[in-house]
Order: structure tokens, then sequence, then C-alpha cells
């Protein structure tokens, strides 16, 4: 039954979210706010850095803090970039996840066997990565070699030989374009909804399908199987795990090498959309996906969220810079949507007493909610457009401020970064 209404509540608030986007929009004259553009955008933005999110989870649900993440996907792209232009879209997959899980099999063994800080683990296979596919491409791509004569240079790799699938989702995009009427004819609500599924549906990678399947089969292994119980287990109280017969060494290796195959297939993923290996391209992809993680408490379905709210405030700033500033409006919004359930929790008859004590508190935050709204609507009109400095950094600055706020409800794995010994009690 609990299950049953947290669904409802998600359901009910993704509708109020679009129902915002759409007034928004509306109020602001940008389009581009709901555009199918903007969400096609937002879409493969968001999936290298759910994947790198995803990658965290299942190290950190074992106990295993992993911040080698962006290492691990620098691993995948320069990986998937060599063998794609060899052999094509398969070999790249399958060499971004070997990459991306040899860099979690590194940090495995430094931190469960050898007990070093997981902090210090995580920062050197950050430095390791790049500095490992910066000589190798020294080495493989110099001049005189077939891979220079076929356009590769120090910081970039030879084009992709061969095309990876892609296509619209049948069903909901067909050819009649029914989506993108809709979406031109600029109807409350109705144009806003045609928006987001025609980007949603329209020339989906296999990647971005493989990407988002993975959420639910993550939620469904950790939460739903005994595997997924052991390994939680492991992530909470390894000792009273190892009381029980698990054995504790195993499952970290298994979490964190996962952990390193999600992050590779993430950089893979960018790789197919550059159709080749770019020094540089995770652009700290890995660390906004640790953020995401953190932002969705440690689950897959907040983490999905995470990921979906990052790749999006990046995703508007590329379609149209002038359409960041109705992050103002759209913030002031919702305060004043938070503002107003609070006044309605605090108004409502047949309080229990023990809620007597916390007014002054919740006055508090009411009175901030109503000014931050108030100072957000006066930069929304007062600001046209924002410098290009500033808007490059959104998604930065969007980090920082999800991570502030998420930051009075997390509940991390009780275990995540204790070195553990075996028959040594914490």
């Amino acid at each position: 039954m609990t299950r049953v209404r947290k669904y409802h509540l998600a359901l009910i608030g993704v509708a109020l979210l679009i129902l915002v986007m759409s007034l928004v929009r509306v109020i602001s004259g940008h389009n581009d706010i709901t555009s199918s553009g903007t969400f096609a955008a937002a879409l493969g933005l968001a999936v290298p850095i759910g994947l790198a999110g995803l990658g965290g989870l299942w190290a950190e649900r074992a106990g295993v803090v992993n911040i080698g993440l962006e290492g691990m996907m620098v691993l995948g792209t320069w990986f998937a970039g060599w063998a794609g232009y060899q052999w094509g879209p398969l070999a790249a997959v399958v060499a971004g996840l070997l990459a991306g899980a040899l860099g979690g099999l590194i940090h495995a063994i430094a931190t469960v066997t050898f007990g070093v800080d997981h902090i210090i683990s995580g920062v050197a296979i950050n430095l390791l990565g790049p500095g490992i596919t910066r000589f190798l491409s020294e080495v493989l791509y110099k001049e005189g070699t077939g891979a220079a004569e076929a356009g590769a240079g120090i910081t970039t790799s030879p084009a992709m030989s061969g095309k990876a699938w892609e296509g619209s989702l049948p069903f909901l995009s067909d050819q009649t374009d029914v989506f993108g009427w809709l979406e031109r004819t600029h109807w409350f609500l109705i144009s806003d909804l045609a928006g987001i599924l025609g980007g949603l549906t329209r020339d989906v990678s296999v990647l971005v399908i493989l990407a988002v399947v993975m959420i639910p089969l993550t939620f469904y292994v950790l939460w739903h199987t005994a595997f997924g119980l052991r390994l939680r287990s492991v992530g909470e109280n390894p000792w009273a795990a190892e009381s029980l017969g698990v054995n504790v060494y195993r499952l970290k290796y298994i979490a964190v090498v996962i952990s390193g195959a999600f992050a590779g297939l993430g950089g893979v993923f960018l790789v197919f959309v550059t159709t080749k290996y770019v020094e540089g391209q995770t652009q700290g992809r890995g660390f906004i996906g640790l953020a995401a993680m953190i932002f969705g408490n440690w689950r897959p379905g907040g983490l999905a969220a995470g990921a979906s709210l990052f790749g999006y405030a990046d995703g508007l700033q590329l379609r149209s810079q002038g359409a960041i500033t109705t992050f103002f409006l759209f913030g002031a919004i919702l305060l004043l949507i938070y503002l107003g359930n609070k006044i309605r929790l605090m108004t409502r008859p047949g309080q229990p007493a023990e809620l007597a004590g916390r007014t002054a508190k919740d006055y508090t935050i009411m009175a901030g909610a109503a000014a931050g709204a108030l100072v957000l609507i006066w930069m929304w009109m007062v600001i046209d457009k924002l410098p290009n400095e500033f808007v490059y950094i959104t998604p930065h600055v969007l980090t920082l401020l999800v991570l502030l706020v998420a930051s009075q409800r997390l509940r991390m794995p009780k275990a995540d970064g204790v070195r553990y010994r075996r028959g040594e009690q914490h």
C-alpha cells in the first residue's frame, strides 16, 4: 500500500512539474522550455550522468565510496573510440565496458583488499585515467601509424566505423509527426506534452534505451532479489552480514567492478554521440553523476530525477541561452507552491499537539521561501539575458544548489566508506 501511495505521489509530482513548465513557457514566451529539441538534447545529456550515477549507486550500496567515476568514464571513452574505429559500434561498447570495469577493479583492489582510503583511491583513478589515455594516444596515434592516417591525433581518435542503430519508438512517434504538429500550435499544456513526448521518442539511440532500462533493473536487483539484499547488507553492516555467512569481500568486488562498467558505458555513449574519442569530452560528468546519486538519496528513481534535472539544465542552455533566465521564474513558482502547501498544513484543523513547538521554525522557513520567491521574480523581471560565462556554468551551479537542498534529507548507507577487515568488529 505504501508503494502505491509513493507511486501516485510521483505521478502527481511529474504532472505538476509539467504544468509549471507550461505556465512558465506561456508567461516568458520562450518556447524552447518544453520544445522537442530541448528534451531530445536533455535526454542525450542526462544518459551519461545517469550511467555514472548508477555506477556510484552500486559501489556505495556495497559500502565503497567511488569518486573515481570520472576517471573510469575517461577510460571508457578512450577504449570505445579505439575499438570503435577498428571494429565498429559493438566492439566500442564491449571495450568501453571492460575499460570501465578495469578501473573499478583497480579501485576495489586498493580499497577492499589493501584498505586504502576510498577518497584517496578515487582521486588517484581520476588522475590515472586521463594520464593513461593521453599516453596511449601518443603511442598509438602518432604520425606514421594507420590511425593517424585515418584522422587520429594526440587528442582524438579516428571516426568510428559503422553507425549505431537509432530510430523512433513505435506507436509513440510515427511518420505523420502528430507530436510535431501539436508542438507548433503552442497551445497551453497540450503543445508542451507533445514537445516532451516528441523529444523523448524520436531518434533514440539503443544506448539510451539500455540506460533507461538499467534504472528499473537496478531497483529490481538491489531491492527485490536475495543477491541485492546481501549486497545492501554489506553496505549497512558488513560484520553482521559476515556473521550470516555472506562473503563480504566478493560482494564488494562485484559491486565496484559493476560500478566501473556503468561509468565506462557512460563514456561509450559520449563516443557514440561524437562518433569518436575526444580528449576531455567527459567534462566532469562523472562528478555530476555522483551528485545525482546523492540527490536521489542512493536510490535509482531519485538518481534518474537528478540526472534528468542536470541534463535539462545543460540542454536548455545549449538550445536557448536567453531561456536560462526562466529558471528564476520557475524557481519562484516552485517556492510559492511550497509556501502554499506549508500554509495548508499549518492551518489544517486537528494538528497534533507535538507540532505546536515547531511554529517558530515553520514561520522562519515560510518567510525565507516568500523572500526567495520575491527575489527570483525580481531577477526574472530585471535580467533579460545572462552573460555567457554564467550560462555555461549553469549545470554546475544547479548541482551545488540541489546538493545543498538535498543534504537536509539524505540517508547514506551506514558503512559507506568504512574500512572492512574480516573478523574485526568495527
